[in-house]
């Protein structure tokens, strides 16, 4: 995404220095109506962009010490291709499940959810079911202090960072390579939470896996000040009052309901133990592959070495339906990772390791094989 510079008033200009509000110390603010007034001061500065907000308990700093801000997709030190592209594959089998979810329960908006993956991700998002490529804003100063002060054991922090002005619903803008929605205008009507909160997200407008560097992902390149709010009940000024999380988290959400079904699925299974069963049958489809060379014939992928395998007959019936059978279930874990049971794939990883370790210590080696 694009990076932007944003104008700072004389204090913060002060406070922050030569540094950028990323990496400088979050500027101290007593009361609720002293923010107001700072960030007041920084949309009249700012016109060129809106101003969302983001309230958090920690200010989360990468290895260069600046505060950092990933879509939950991308977060953590080091992230393979697997990983991102194990988590893609959670996300996508999440939205089809959301999508089929929808429908069944006759929610009113399905269809435009349904054709719109912006839509799908973003109530996924919201409702904490999956990591995607979005990120949480609000365009409500109180919706966030509220946040940030929530069960908050040390002054919490308020971040202000600058967006395109939205142009629809949906909005994409190519110059700054992003993409804004508003929940208020995109969400099925049962959808309480975002209505609520005032919520916004954003992100990238490009392929989730499609990127140069991971740190153009970082929404600390939109960030405009950084603030750090009392904790104490004295931050809210007389006629301002935190929102209560009853409201913040409203009963009676059947979006919610809904996503709560999907995020029970998606905890049965673990992302280590899909790493490990993919890791197993790795090692199988390397071996397999090896030997099946060895016929001479043109082996592609794992259904052409099966069946190279079977025509040098130097397995059985019973080891080759074994082998099948586990190819299936990694098709199945790929696409649909959010299907599986966490005992279910230790046992197959299990049995993976099993049948490995038979085929390399019998005589059925890429060096024995006939």
């Amino acid at each position: 995404m694009r990076e932007i510079v944003g104008q700072l008033t004389t204090d913060l200009s002060d406070h922050y220095g030569e540094l950028h509000p990323s990496k400088a110390d979050a500027y101290y603010i007593s009361s609720f109506t002293k923010l107001v007034h700072h960030v007041a001061r920084l949309s009249c500065l700012n016109k060129d962009h809106v101003l969302l907000f983001r309230g958090q308990n920690n200010d989360y700093l990468n290895k260069t010490n600046s505060s950092t801000f990933y879509p939950t997709i991308y977060r953590g030190e080091r992230i393979s291709k697997d990983e991102l592209e194990l988590r893609i594959s959670a996300l996508n089998s999440a939205s089809s499940t959301l999508i089929e979810l929808l429908t069944q329960d006759g929610i009113e908006g399905a269809p435009e959810v349904k054709r719109r993956k912006y839509v799908q991700w973003s109530i996924l998002q919201h409702y904490e079911v999956c990591p995607t490529p979005l990120i949480d804003f609000t365009q409500s100063l109180r919706v966030a202090c509220s946040f940030a002060l929530d069960g908050a054991t040390t002054d919490p922090f308020i971040y202000v960072f600058g967006l395109p002005y939205l142009t629809n619903r949906v909005s994409l803008n190519s110059e700054h390579d992003l993409v804004n929605v508003r929940l208020l205008s995109i969400c099925p009507p049962d959808a309480l939470r975002p209505y609520f909160q005032e919520g916004y997200l954003a992100g990238t407008d490009e392929s989730p896996d499609d990127y140069d560097s991971k740190s153009e992902l970082d929404f600390n390149r939109r960030l405009i000040a950084k603030f750090r709010i009392s904790r104490l009940a004295k931050f809210w000024s007389k006629g301002f009052s935190p929102i209560p999380r009853s409201a913040l988290y409203p009963a009676g959400d059947r979006i919610a309901k809904i996503c709560g079904q999907i995020t029970a699925s998606a905890q049965s299974t673990s992302s280590a133990d899909i790493g490990s069963f993919l890791q197993a049958w790795s090692h199988l489809e390397s071996y397999l592959m090896t030997v099946a060379r060895l016929s001479k014939k043109r082996v592609i992928n794992t259904v052409d070495a099966i069946h190279a395998i079977q025509s040098m007959e130097i397995l059985d019936s019973s080891m080759i339906e074994r082998i099948n059978r586990l190819r299936k279930l990694r098709n199945h874990v790929v696409h649909n990772p959010l299907d599986q049971k966490g005992n279910s794939l230790k046992e197959a990883t299990r049995d993976l390791s099993d049948l490995v370790a038979k085929l390399q210590g019998s005589q059925i080696t890429p060096y024995a094989a006939p």
